[in-house]
C-alpha cells in the first residue's frame, strides 16, 4: 500500500522539553497517538478521491474518519512545531507587538488562553488565531476540528487532549498549562504571524491596483 503521509520528524529529540513534558509522553503522543493518525488516514484514503491529495486539501472537504485523522495529523503536526527547548522567550517581535495591541498585555493574553484551555470540556484544543481582519483571537475547538475549516489562521495551539500530559499531570491540566508556556516557541509563532501579515498586504494591495 502506497504511503500518502508520512510522520513528521519531531524538530527536537523526545527528551529535549524535559522536565515540562517527559520522554515518556512524547514517545506515545508523537510515536503513537500521531503516527496512528497518520496511518489510519493513509488506509481510509485508498480507492477515494483523496488519494494523493495534501492534508489541508482533505480537511477543507472531507468529512467523518477521513477528516478527523487528516486534521489530527495536521493539528499534531502544527502543535510539535509551537514548542521548543528553547522556548519562553517573549523577546520584542511583531506578534508580541500584536497580542498587546488585541490582548492589552502578554500576561492578560496568557491568563485568557490558559483559562480557555482549563474550561474546554472533554478533549480538543486552544489555538491563537488571525481571523478574516486581521484581529487576534483564542478559540476552542473540540475533538479534532481545526480553524482551517473556519476561516481562520492558526498562529499558536495548545493540545489539551488528555493524552498530551496525563502521563506527566495526571488529572491536573491547570498544571500541564503552567509548563506549556516554558516552552512555546514565540520564533516559530512570530513567523506565522509574519507570513500570514505579508499575505494580508499582497493581497490589499492587489486589490487596491484592481480598482484603480
Amino acid at each position: 500500500m502506497t504511503q500518502l503521509h508520512t510522520l513528521p520528524e519531531l524538530p527536537y529529540p523526545l527528551d529535549a522539553l524535559e522536565p515540562y513534558i517527559s520522554k515518556q509522553t512524547l514517545s506515545f503522543h508523537y510515536g503513537k497517538h500521531h503516527a496512528a493518525y497518520v496511518d489510519k488516514l493513509n488506509k481510509a484514503v485508498q480507492e477515494t478521491h483523496f488519494f494523493g491529495k495534501s492534508l489541508e486539501e482533505i480537511i477543507a472537504s472531507a468529512q467523518g474518519p477521513i477528516f478527523n485523522n487528516a486534521a489530527q495529523a495536521w493539528n499534531h503536526a502544527f502543535y510539535w512545531q509551537c514548542l521548543s527547548p528553547n522556548g519562553g522567550d517573549e523577546s520584542e517581535n511583531k506578534i508580541i507587538r500584536a497580542i498587546e495591541r488585541d490582548f492589552k498585555t502578554m500576561q492578560d493574553f496568557k491568563q485568557s488562553f490558559t483559562d480557555a484551555a482549563a474550561s474546554l470540556f472533554g478533549s480538543g484544543w486552544t489555538w491563537l488565531v488571525m481571523n478574516k481582519s486581521g484581529k487576534l483571537k483564542i478559540i476552542n475547538t473540540q475533538n479534532a476540528d481545526t480553524p482551517l475549516t473556519l476561516g481562520q489562521t492558526p498562529l499558536l495551539v495548545c493540545d489539551v487532549w488528555e493524552h498530551a500530559y496525563y502521563l506527566d499531570y495526571q488529572n491536573a491540566r491547570p498544571d500541564y498549562l503552567h509548563a506549556f508556556w516554558k516552552l512555546v516557541d514565540w520564533e516559530f509563532v512570530n513567523e506565522q504571524f509574519t507570513a500570514v501579515e505579508a499575505l494580508r498586504s499582497q493581497h490589499s494591495a492587489q486589490a487596491k491596483a484592481a480598482n484603480q
